[in-house]
């Protein structure tokens, strides 16, 4: 009897590893169906959204072209003080490069010199077509070219340019540079542009997001409180902005803030302005908030409106009849329940508005450009994917830490929306 009932309590642990063997490998099965069916999006995400932006990132100190282009040159600057004139065996090494390597990568190399010094592109260019065709002693060869090539401050040019990496544009993107010492100084004062851009950028997004958070919050909490067509009509006219493409908006703008414009004649003719000094609307910082809050303005309300929407009534209500006055109820009871929705669209219109850039070139002035400007600058028009890519990793690594920041006080999990 003891040996039956033994035997029947060891067929019950066996039946229950084997269902629970059964039941783990049917979760895996579904882990696996669910990886599967999300695989073709993450592959696509990874190839033509995070592998390029790594690869544009990894311009800002990559400095492998000197080094492939002058390999003998490099080899016979390493072992030489910065101090000393150059002889004839670093000339023939120079020439040598000049010689076998192609044009293109001289070219890319003149480039990337002309951006220490000035004159280095024109100084190098100009060296190789002749040195082609020189016979050693190569020296005089050189000094007939241009005669600064006797100078040793060219020479310790070139030598810093054969790291394979560089910290040079991530400093020129925060205004600094090394010195001949190698420490970490301001640059000049007329050329440093940078840090002004950089703070002009997040002062004009952190007050784009604070007047659409005065002019979403009152909208969305009127949206919320509506019921039925009023609501519907409300959502329709939130939303309406995004049946128009960003360009023709901002274009909008430019034909209502005119000096001759919809608006300022309309004050034009209700003797508000004086018609020979109109107010002074577009092409400065005015022009540039306006605009970017009226294209910015849902992504503030919709998040604060579906917050909204799941705050029942009835607390307000109970806090009423409790003997709250209504400012009260307000700041104690509706103001922290709707901060999440106030929270995540506020994050949304400040990252939103630090990548702007075609609102500020069309509306705004000089002095009004963001970040992404110059960034689209160093990439189209000087070609200096090293500073295009600097700009973009310090705008990246603020955005990162004002993130975590954020993180750290509000919480992301705070952050549930509907």
């Amino acid at each position: 009897m003891v040996i039956a009932t033994m035997n029947e309590g060891d067929g019950s642990v066996i039946a229950a590893r084997t269902r629970v063997k059964s039941l783990g490998s049917a979760k895996s099965k579904a882990q696996l169906r669910a990886l599967l069916l999300v695989a073709p999006l993450l592959i696509f995400l990874l190839l033509v959204f995070v592998l390029p932006i790594a690869l544009l990132l990894t311009r800002a100190v990559d400095n492998r072209a000197a080094s492939a282009a002058l390999p003998y040159t490099m080899s016979a600057l390493s072992g030489r003080d910065e101090q000393s004139p150059p002889d004839e065996a670093l000339f023939a090494a120079f020439a040598t490069d000049l010689k076998q390597s192609p044009r293109d990568q001289i070219a890319e190399v003149a480039k990337r010199l002309n951006y220490y010094e000035t004159g280095m592109r024109s100084m190098l260019l100009k060296t190789t077509r002749t040195i082609r065709d020189a016979k050693p002693p190569y020296k005089a060869a050189f000094v007939a070219v241009d005669p600064k090539w006797e100078t040793p401050h060219y020479w310790t040019l070139i030598k810093n340019a054969s790291p394979p990496f560089t910290d040079y544009y991530l400093l020129a993107s925060l205004d600094l540079e090394r010195d001949a010492s190698g420490a970490i100084g301001r640059v000049s004062a007329e050329n440093a542009v940078h840090v002004d851009v950089l703070i002009r950028t997040f002062g004009v997004s952190a007050s784009v997001t604070v007047i659409c958070l005065f002019l979403g919050y009152p909208l969305a909490a009127l949206i919320a409180r509506s019921k039925g067509a009023v609501a519907n009509t409300l959502l329709i006219l939130v939303l309406l902005p995004f049946w128009t493409s960003l360009l023709v908006r901002t274009s909008a703008w430019v034909v209502l803030l005119q000096g001759r414009g919809v608006i300022n004649s309309a004050l034009i003719w209700l003797g508000l302005v004086d018609p020979a000094h109109p107010l002074d609307l577009i092409y400065n910082r005015i022009g540039v908030l306006i605009a970017m809050t009226h294209i910015l303005l849902p992504f503030m309300v919709l998040p604060i409106y579906s917050v909204m929407k799941s705050i029942p009534p009835v607390y307000l209500r109970a806090a009423s009849s409790l003997g709250a006055p209504p400012i009260s109820a307000f700041l104690r009871i509706y103001l922290p329940m709707s901060m999440p929705g106030v929270s995540a669209g506020g994050l949304l219109v400040f990252i939103l508005a630090l990548g702007y850039y075609i609102t500020p070139a069309l509306v705004g002035g000089p002095g009004d450009q963001m970040v992404s400007y110059f960034i689209a600058y160093y990439s189209n028009q000087v070609t200096n994917w090293g500073m295009a890519a600097a700009l973009s990793t310090i705008l990246l690594v603020a955005v990162l830490i004002l993130y975590a920041v954020y993180n750290r006080i509000v919480g992301i999990d705070r952050l549930r929306i509907g």
